[in-house]
């Protein structure tokens, strides 16, 4: 056994990645502290082909050298927006077809695992502050509540760990990932 080397990952150029077909989800971080969390989560996008983040409220944007040194070139790749109000990114989002799920921890919110994600289903997947969480009147607006089962003692993952739990259990049960 040996380690590969980069040029035996497949991966695509840049060019390759920005004509190739996208999965239909749409990552929406609504007034994100982190810098750190933000490059973190253009990285992630990167890696599941999503078709675009949508940055809103105090969240960061690029280019920023803080986003750019975890994000690791994926802002050039991702294609991204800003939208000052995450609720009216959220309703543009619900008017073009997508089912929005916010991740936080609500009275109506279901097990990660318990999430049905059908083929080719339009997502966008809304990920809130790090202390506060997701904006209650984007709460209002999802279609579906999510949280992620957790046992230890802490409430709660850091976000940037969240969305990559997240995004692979829904490219997973969407069959995106074989």
């Amino acid at each position: 056994m040996r380690k590969l080397k980069l040029d035996e990952l497949g991966r695509l150029s840049t060019q390759e990645f920005r004509s190739a077909p996208k999965v239909p989800f749409v990552l929406v971080l609504n007034n994100i502290r982190s810098l750190n969390n933000v490059g973190s989560a253009f990285r992630t996008a990167d890696a599941f082909r999503i078709e675009k983040v949508i940055l809103s409220g105090i969240t960061g944007k690029p280019p920023h050298r803080e986003i750019q040194k975890t994000a690791l070139g994926a802002t050039e790749t991702v294609e991204w927006s800003y939208e000052k109000e995450g609720v009216e990114a959220v309703k543009k989002l619900k008017n073009q077809g997508y089912k929005i799920i916010s991740v936080e921890q609500t009275t109506e919110s279901i097990p990660l695992h318990q999430l049905e994600i059908e083929g080719n289903s339009k997502i966008a997947a809304v990920f809130g502050n790090e202390v506060e969480g997701v904006d209650l009147e984007i709460i209002k607006e999802s279609d579906q509540i999510v949280e992620i089962p957790q046992l230890g003692t802490k409430h709660s993952f850091n976000v940037a760990v969240s969305i990559g739990i997240v995004l692979w259990d829904m490219a997973l049960k969407g069959g995106y990932i074989k």
